[in-house]
């Protein structure tokens, strides 16, 4: 890379947790950041669930490099031990990181395009010399170029919710019924998302940290006076196995367990159904609107007023197309880093700190990181996020031995489930064996659970 190349500023495509943290690092490593926000504010995706409560700490979701670029501004550190709601985290912390970034943060600033400078994806000629080209459209559909010596791509996923479709494709009917559908955790002290899901059946489509918070949330609602009524059904992909509640007290991160034992209490507490080993293949309208949900093999569930999908989320790579990048055919990760959160593999949802040689592509100098790096795959921490780009920020400064330097020990889900997502009779006879031990059956409508308190 020529020294005219290296005085170009590394261009950071999010202002979230992890590209504001990215900034961070490369300032503490004299390297100029310039990122790129699509929406108005800092953290514009956190701020679309700002209800929803954080399973991490607050001394779990601050970055060490941030806190050093905030410290002589008068910041106020929250306390390390409490839980922030996403708008908290957005307000407390990410917002003022991005005020002190300044003019290095540019909102309405949407990427259309990344390459290099001449050269599209077919070139091999000086490719690795070239500085990389960024197109992107302000919110008034003006459209810009800039030059970049590295690219970080900390857009996450949010915007790509994954359908309800069993076979990752939408279900038949399921764009005809969008007037029913969210694909987020809906915010029940809103009085009009309130009224929206108080008194009527809602089908949750999901098995993750966030259907367990929507089920408590319903849960809550129909205990509540105004909620009377109210009742959810849950679908899942697969069965009910000791894993499905996740941790529970053996989560090091004691407000994930909690949510999962708050959702088994939904279900115990016969304010949920559990519907297993439902594939949605269509969905349908009764004569009153409502929607029928139909598998793939054929079962019709019983009406229901509203469909909350929270299937996960996959990356949206459209804007790369230009750039060679090395991801995985499942999982649309980096192939280095995708063995280690294969749910196919196991469901751990543990991954050991994984940095620049994990997240490298075979196009030099650009990464996917926070989110966005695990692709399809689930269990995401912010903490995973913050060593990624300080190892990617020490490689570009030069510092190969701090690069590939674990600096982060991550707390375990208490989860080891076995093969991940499909059921498997023949593995749940074993007792051990591979990255994870058998799950114990677990019965639904059993004595209910302690109430536990904690939010996603």
């Amino acid at each position: 890379m020529s020294e005219t190349t290296t005085e170009l500023p590394v261009v950071v495509i999010g202002a979230g947790p992890a590209g504001l943290a990215a900034a961070a690092h490369l300032v503490d490593r004299d390297i100029t950041p310039l990122v790129l926000e699509a929406g108005p504010l800092a953290g514009a995706a956190v701020r679309e669930w700002a209800h929803v409560r954080l399973f991490s700490r607050w001394g779990e979701l601050l970055d060490p490099a941030a806190e050093k670029l905030l410290a002589p501004t008068g910041w106020t550190k929250p306390a390390e031990d409490t839980y922030p709601t996403g708008g908290d985290w957005a307000e407390r912390y990410l917002q003022p990181l991005a005020d002190v970034l300044g003019e290095q943060v540019r909102y309405g600033a949407r990427v259309t395009g990344v390459s290099r400078t001449g050269r599209d994806r077919i070139v091999d000629a000086d490719r690795d010399t070239q500085p990389f080209v960024v197109h992107y459209e302000n919110t008034d559909g003006h459209e810009h170029r800039l030059f970049a010596r590295a690219v970080i791509d900390a857009s996450g996923t949010w915007s790509t919710p994954s359908p309800a479709g069993g076979s990752g494709l939408a279900a038949l009917g399921e764009k005809a019924a969008a007037d029913r559908i969210t694909h987020r955790v809906p915010d029940l002290k809103d009085p009009a998302v309130r009224a929206r899901y108080a008194g009527r059946r809602t089908a949750v489509i999901g098995s993750g940290a966030s259907a367990f918070t929507a089920l408590a949330y319903l849960a809550d609602l129909a205990k509540s006076e105004d909620g009377q009524g109210t009742h959810a059904t849950w679908i899942l992909r697969r069965g009910i196995s000791g894993s499905t509640f996740g941790g529970g007290e053996a989560d090091q991160l004691p407000a994930r367990g909690a949510l999962g034992l708050a959702a088994k209490a939904a279900v115990d507490g016969g304010y949920a159904d559990a519907v297993t080993g439902f594939r949605t293949d269509a969905f349908e309208r009764d004569g009153e609107g409502r929607v029928i949900l139909i598998s793939e093999d054929g079962r019709r569930l019983d009406p229901v007023d509203e469909v909350i999908v929270l299937t996960g989320f996959r990356p949206d790579l459209s804007f790369l197309d230009e750039l060679r990048l090395g991801l995985d055919e499942r999982l649309q990760a980096p192939v280095e880093l995708a063995p280690l959160i294969d749910p196919n593999q196991h469901s751990c949802g543990t991954v050991y700190p994984h940095g620049v040689n994990e997240l490298s592509h075979p196009e030099k100098d650009v990464y996917l990181v926070g989110m966005k790096s695990y692709g399809r795959a689930p269990t995401f921490l912010a903490m995973t996020g913050y060593e990624q780009v300080r190892s990617i920020a020490a490689h570009l400064a030069g510092d190969q031995e701090a690069a590939e330097r674990v600096e982060l020990t991550l707390p375990e889900t208490g989860v080891c489930g076995g093969a991940g997502l499909f059921d498997e009779p023949a593995a749940a006879e074993e007792t051990g064996g591979g990255c994870c031990a058998a799950p114990a059956t677990l019965t639904i409508g059993a004595a209910p659970a302690a109430a536990s308190s904690g939010g996603c």
